[in-house]
């Protein structure tokens, strides 16, 4: 006779997207280690925001002493999806020990999803020590990808704090106009996070082309 948990392990891959969420629901809400497995399965393609999102959270419901080792196996997928949700749900459940498993290479997986995941995992997880090698890393990756993107990544640049500011203004004088204007606009947003990514963009593009004299510096 099947149980409740079969049912909703059956139902993790309903048409439905409705019922994949309350299966997710039921999963989460009556944890059982031995599920982690599937869940993290599941997440690698299930297709819907919302239900991967419940999923991440039945996941954190699990004890990390059997979901990070799996979650760690995940990050070498050759699937992106797995790649970006194994890092956000080990964002979730915060391990600070798992931090050097986000490598460079995801810090610039060629998947823009995958990056922006590895960029937030990394500020959360990385300790005091290493996060000097790590603004190294995220500074390469500057005017990389659309306006999301970029607002993703300065985001992260700034979670840093201050000690991101040298690194910045290098950039600032470097020789790639669309890294130059990132990198002002990210200056801008760490000076005042109230400002608004894309008044910073503007100020930014004005900056880049006038120079700091400009009416909107």
């Amino acid at each position: 006779m099947r149980t409740d948990t079969d049912r909703a392990l059956a139902a993790l891959n309903a048409p439905d997207s409705s019922l994949r969420l309350k299966a997710a629901l039921h999963l989460g809400s009556n944890p059982d280690p031995a599920l982690a497995g599937a869940l993290i399965d599941r997440s690698a393609t299930e297709p819907d925001f919302f239900v991967r999102d419940m999923l991440t959270w039945a996941l954190t419901r699990l004890p990390p002493a059997g979901t990070v080792p799996a979650l760690l196996a995940e990050l070498t997928s050759a699937t992106p999806q797995a790649r970006s949700q194994a890092l956000h749900t080990l964002s979730k459940i915060g391990d600070r020990g798992v931090w050097p498993a986000i490598t460079p290479a995801l810090l610039h997986d060629p998947d823009d999803e995958v990056a922006r995941a590895a960029w937030r995992t990394a500020v959360l997880l990385t300790p005091e020590e290493a996060r000097a090698a790590l603004a190294e890393e995220l500074i390469r990756e500057l005017a990389r990808g659309d306006r999301d993107l970029r607002l993703s990544l300065s985001r992260a640049l700034t979670a840093l704090g201050d000690m991101i500011e040298p690194a910045l203004r290098s950039a600032v004088s470097g020789p790639d106009e669309e890294v130059r204007a990132h990198a002002t606009a990210t200056l801008h947003l760490l000076r005042d996070p109230e400002a608004g990514f894309d008044l910073a963009v503007t100020a930014a593009t004005r900056t880049v082309a006038f120079g700091p004299g400009s009416p909107a510096c």
